[in-house]
């Protein structure tokens, strides 16, 4: 008679019907726990306040997966009478800079950062403390895991670790303090001092903490002394049905594309290489799918791309595989700061197991230039690299008219969902 599973409760704001990158890491985790002999019981909110949406992920819940959910306040509701577009933008990261913001937009900043604090989820805390004390005792559950951002869900498994003994795991996607649109939520001194209190504490009271980042773990080593794993984000076995690659020489970003991750020495580089080369117009096409910021759009009429510009907006997950997969070139732009070093998006794992090249723009020391450099999936570029960049474009163009265009993968098996699932499974078999 096989033994019954062990229980561990994944407590995460992100879940299905939320689209976008945050649902993607604990949906796969707990896909995968079962294969570990480990039973995954995910609490959730049961009305939230999402900014994306993407229905069709609610087909990838495993039925081996226990779902509680629970309902949640949350001030977005009411800020969306306001402006329910800014609201949305906001919510979901896309910060206006800080030169163009208007009234409304400052004002919702500063009340997101100097009154909801660690963030505006922060009410769900004490009704998700009083709900899950109840049901941790009643079902014999000693593992607890919290997933931030958003951060205040990591106070939920604070006082749950002082008030029942439990063991607990903080699992960090992005950095707290350090993620750079911290610096752009018009913070007092005092709201700052309460963030990094409560980033302290948070740090020194969990059992263990998760990261997806070298840095990050970096970065929390300086503050903590608690044992620190770095569990990236992967890719998952996704079924997409066999894709004709576009015509055109297409360069797609997927993802939410930010004002901060504005890059004009790329905008520069096309410009030069429409002047510089015969034809190269005639192919050009410049593919974005997700949110984008107004201040990229303008950036890119001000460049007169917009003849090349193909602007499909938010696509389900699925379709945004699709077009991983049928796309000529895959962009990833990250903001050009000392504080997204450390950022590694999840996109750029699907991006690798595509078969397409990338091409990567961010700072100095990014932690997922050593990753595309060690899986050899492409070429990364710092923002002073303009003319390695336009010649990267230009070879890449060369094999694309020859019909060879195409990334040469390696070492990508240990970026696996499975792979990074069981290393999830052995932490959490581990003796603390």
């Amino acid at each position: 008679m096989k033994p019954e599973l062990k229980k561990v409760l994944i407590v995460t704001y992100y879940w299905p019907p939320a689209g976008g990158p945050g649902v993607q890491r604990w949906l796969k985790f707990a896909k995968y726990l079962p294969d570990f002999d480990i039973q995954p019981v995910v609490y959730v909110p049961e009305n939230p306040t999402y900014p994306i949406v993407d229905v069709n992920l609610e087909k990838e819940v495993s039925e081996k997966v226990i779902v509680l959910k629970n309902k949640i306040f949350e001030p977005y509701q009411l800020a969306s009478v306001f402006s329910k577009n800014k609201t949305q933008k906001i919510s979901s990261g896309i910060i206006p800079n800080q030169k163009k913001q208007t009234f409304l937009e400052k004002t919702l900043l500063w009340i997101r950062g100097n009154l909801f604090i660690p963030d505006a989820r922060v009410f769900w805390v004490k009704p998700s403390i009083k709900y899950l004390e109840k049901y941790i005792l009643e079902n014999n559950i000693d593992i607890v895991i919290t997933s931030g951002p958003p951060h205040s869900l990591h106070l939920i498994g604070m006082v749950l670790k002082q008030k029942l003994k439990i063991t607990w795991f903080a699992d960090f996607r992005d950095p707290w303090t350090t993620i750079g649109y911290h610096k752009a939520l018009r913070l007092s001194t005092k709201a700052e001092r309460k963030h990094k209190a409560l980033e302290y504490r948070v740090l020194n009271t969990a059992n263990k903490i998760i990261v997806t980042s070298k840095t990050t773990k970096t970065e929390f080593e300086a503050i903590t002394n608690r044992p620190i794993t770095v569990i990236t984000n992967g890719y998952d076995n996704e079924p997409v049905t066999k894709v004709e690659l576009d015509v055109k020489f297409s360069l797609a970003h997927i993802g939410s594309f930010l004002s901060e991750r504005n890059p004009v020495i790329l905008w520069e580089s096309l410009v030069e290489l429409i002047h510089e080369i015969p034809d190269f117009a005639s192919h050009l096409e410049l593919k974005l799918i997700g949110k984008v910021s107004q201040e990229v759009l303008d950036t890119i009429g001000q460049f007169k791309l917009d003849p090349y510009l193909n602007n499909l907006g938010y696509l389900s997950h699925s379709e945004a595989i699709s077009h991983q997969r049928n796309s000529q070139v895959l962009l990833l732009i990250e903001i050009n700061s000392e504080e997204t070093k450390s950022i590694i998006p999840g996109k750029l794992f699907e991006y690798m197991v595509s078969n397409r090249p990338i091409i990567a723009i961010g700072p100095q020391d990014s932690d997922f230039a050593e990753i595309i450099t060690e899986t050899n999936t492409g070429a990364f570029f710092e923002y002073t690299e303009k003319e390695k960049l336009k010649n990267a474009i230009r070879l890449y163009y060369n094999q694309f008219l020859e019909g060879k265009l195409q990334s040469y993968a390696v070492g990508l098996q240990k970026y696996s969902r499975k792979n990074l699932t069981k290393e999830l499974a052995q932490l959490i078999n581990s003796k603390i």
